[in-house]
């Protein structure tokens, strides 16, 4: 099924990522963590879909984005990030097997943050974040998209290392087997991993090597 919105504003929220505000279609309904389909309903991009996590919360009023434009890309996100208060777009029926399951551990790289971003809102609003921690990954410090609101929620729990810094106080170091044993003190609960397909695939691996069960981990399949 297809869902009309409106896009209402746009706004910044990295160099190169944007939050967009749009019109909460009737009927649209999703579990945090889930994608949909984004269409630009213009005659470029009406029949060419990309898929894209809310952020927002399946109660709110409006329906939010959190995209990356990415030049080298085939220009769906630039002309995404282009779009002017009115565009309209067409949204398909949630789908993902990404869902929250239980306290545990994200581990995320770059824009993967977005769907434990639904999920970790909404066990704010359920006063539930204890018991979660979070393991980011980014280029930069200036690419670490909602830095604050992540700190704000998970505090010393929100743990984020840079592949190309190595100031003081950065970890300067890329999450592998030694990351994840320096940081986590159990490995129980779930694990909900989210990135480049080769970096899910990596992680994944690297946990189930530590004892991590196939029924704990959490990604898209």
């Amino acid at each position: 099924m297809s869902h009309d919105a409106t896009l209402l504003m746009t706004e910044f929220v990295t160099h190169d990522v944007q939050r967009l505000l749009l019109t909460r279609p009737e009927g649209l309904d999703w579990q945090p963590g889930q994608g949909v389909e984004v269409h630009i309903d213009n005659d470029e991009w009406r029949e060419e879909g990309r898929p894209f996590t809310p952020t927002s919360l399946p109660n709110d009023q409006l329906l939010e984005f959190t995209t990356k434009r990415y030049p080298e890309g085939d220009g769906m996100t630039m002309s995404l990030h282009a779009l002017k208060p009115g565009a309209q777009l067409k949204l398909s029926d949630a789908f993902g097997s990404i869902n929250y399951q239980g306290p545990g551990t994200f581990i995320a790289a770059g824009t993967g943050l977005t769907p434990f971003l639904g999920i970790l809102r909404q066990l704010a609003a359920d006063d539930a974040l204890d018991g979660h921690k979070l393991l980011l990954t980014n280029k930069t410090e200036h690419d670490v998209i909602c830095e604050k609101e992540l700190k704000h929620y998970l505090g010393d729990d929100c743990v984020l290392t840079f592949t190309r810094e190595h100031e003081p106080g950065h970890q300067g170091q890329r999450i592998d087997v030694d990351f994840l044993k320096s940081h986590l003190a159990t490995f129980d609960g779930m694990f909900y991993v989210c990135g480049p397909d080769a970096f899910v695939e990596a992680i994944n691996d690297q946990l189930q090597s530590l004892g991590v069960q196939r029924e704990q981990l959490v990604y898209e399949q």
